[in-house]
């Protein structure tokens, strides 16, 4: 399991290697930056831009600026900002708690959503219900989340005036409608992924000899079903934490939120793509990390992946 694991963490490495070289060369390709858009706006001669540009490194061969790049990634440095002057590791540290809460509230929403909506839909005895989640999931997917947000902040916040139409904070007032609407949007993925695990361990042989041996239909659900068809939905989990990182740049907009969202869209509007780049690091490290966590659980939790982890016997 350790060479696994092992291997796993290589992968998770490569990949953010490969996301912040893609960065590095698409952000450079791009015509403009920081800089030179800054001084212009003051009216500097070109001459004094240039001169700006040779002293940040922004003249540099790409091989060279890449090589600056790793070097400083190297000793945990991810530079410093075109625009403010600041060092990107300070820029993102302030705005990633905001982030982070708005994420875990939202994915804790969408889980508790998502894995009801999909257990209904394939264990409710009712047909009604199972139609219901089902057409709860559909909705879930075809729903944007510029649409869903904004229409649950003119019933919620202008109509019923339930919640505030401002997110800003961590009161959990505040949080609330935010934390639904976005873990309504990747709750039906979820719920997809999570009835069509259970529909298939379901007709599996071992249920059917758990439930001959006379056990009690919450034991076989929870023991015999659960477990097995859990490797699938900690993998699509995992795939939605990605997406939690990206979704929270509208989510953050329609509630004027501040978090990482709007500093990576402030950034790119303004071309400082040091702020960009170290952005997609933190990204990156993070979705690779929680991978790698949830490889880890399945691992423990599927007899099936251990089996399949173990040498084979010559």
């Amino acid at each position: 399991m350790l060479a696994y694991l092992l291997r796993r963490a290589e992968l998770g490495l490569l990949s953010v290697l490969i996301a912040v070289t893609l960065t590095f060369l698409l952000l450079r390709i791009i015509p403009g930056d920081a800089v030179s858009d800054t001084l212009r706006r003051s009216g500097a001669s070109p001459s004094m831009i240039q001169q700006r540009r040779a002293s940040m490194g922004l003249d540099d061969p790409l091989p060279v600026q890449y090589a600056h790049m790793l070097g400083g990634l190297l000793r945990g440095d991810l530079g410093t900002s075109l625009v403010s002057g600041r060092p990107v590791a300070e820029v993102l540290r302030e705005q990633f708690i905001a982030t982070l809460i708005l994420a875990s509230g939202s994915l804790v929403v969408a889980i508790v959503i998502g894995l009801t909506l999909g257990a209904l839909t394939v264990l409710s005895e009712s047909v009604w219900l199972r139609r219901f989640a089902s057409f709860l999931a559909t909705i879930s997917l075809a729903s944007p989340v510029y649409w869903t947000g904004t229409l649950a902040i003119y019933l919620f916040s202008v109509q019923f005036r339930w919640f505030p139409s401002t997110g800003s904070g961590t009161n959990l007032r505040n949080l609330l409608l935010p934390w639904l609407v976005l873990g309504f949007s990747i709750a039906g993925s979820l719920a997809r992924v999570t009835a069509a695990s259970l529909a298939n361990v379901r007709t599996a042989d071992f249920i059917r000899t758990a439930r001959s041996k006379g056990l009690r239909e919450r034991v076989v659900l929870l023991r015999h079903l659960f477990r097995p068809a859990l490797t699938p939905i900690l993998a699509i989990i995992a795939l939605q934490i990605g997406f939690l990182l990206g979704g929270t740049v509208i989510t953050e907009m329609l509630f004027v939120r501040q978090g990482l969202g709007r500093v990576m869209l402030q950034a790119v509007n303004e071309r400082d793509f040091t702020v960009v780049q170290g952005a997609v690091i933190l990204s990156a490290v993070f979705y690779s990390t929680v991978s790698l966590i949830a490889d880890l659980i399945a691992v423990l939790f599927d007899p099936r992946v251990r089996f399949s982890l173990m040498p084979e016997q010559g």
